[in-house]
């Protein structure tokens, strides 16, 4: 199984430590796994042209063809202005409508309050419906508050990592059970 965590934002650290704790935790828990972690702050992206992915060369290129060849993506955004960053939309705007067809895709997000808790819901969501996105439909949210010096000291918080993990995983090889079956009663 490929599973790739996407942190979502080129400023700030709390996201990247997050996604960070994420990722070891399911390198971790299910070793056998093929866990990517692209972190955009690491790489110069195009903006999207409209081209088809396949089309873009260098970092964005790379960044596109690893999320089409994920099983599941753990997406990690931060709240800026109330909205999710630009950058991670851009990401979405680079893919086909139907990028997450039979994919798995978990959220974690970072925010300065919570009053930011239903920015996921309101605006990260329908757009991951709309691109075929099989959810895990609860979400790790992880306040200011929770973070001293590039560390997450919320026992509650790392355990929620930890169940968002198994969820992610879980779902994701059910899915693809699910879809060997029915593959199965074909016959061709």
């Amino acid at each position: 199984m490929k599973i790739v965590g996407l942190s979502g934002s080129i400023v700030g650290s709390k996201t990247k430590t997050a996604m960070s704790y994420t990722v070891k935790s399911l390198k971790e828990k299910y070793p056998e796994a093929e866990v990517t972690l692209i972190d955009l702050a690491d790489y110069d992206i195009q903006f999207s042209d409209g081209r088809n992915y396949t089309e873009y060369e260098g970092d964005t290129g790379y960044i596109t063809q690893t999320i089409m060849e994920a099983d599941a993506i753990i997406i990690g955004t931060p709240i800026f202005q109330a909205s999710i960053p630009a950058t991670l939309k851009n990401i979405f705007d680079l893919l086909p409508i139907n990028a997450f067809l039979n994919k798995v895709v978990s959220i974690l997000v970072t925010a300065g309050s919570a009053k930011h808790y239903l920015i996921a819901e309101q605006q990260l969501k329908p757009i991951l419906a709309y691109m075929k996105a099989q959810m895990v439909q609860t979400y790790v949210f992880i306040e200011e508050e929770d973070f001293y010096r590039k560390e997450i000291t919320s026992d509650e918080v790392l355990f929620r990592i930890e169940r968002l993990v198994e969820d992610t995983v879980v779902l994701a090889e059910t899915y693809a059970k699910i879809r060997e079956e029915k593959e199965a009663e074909y016959d061709f």
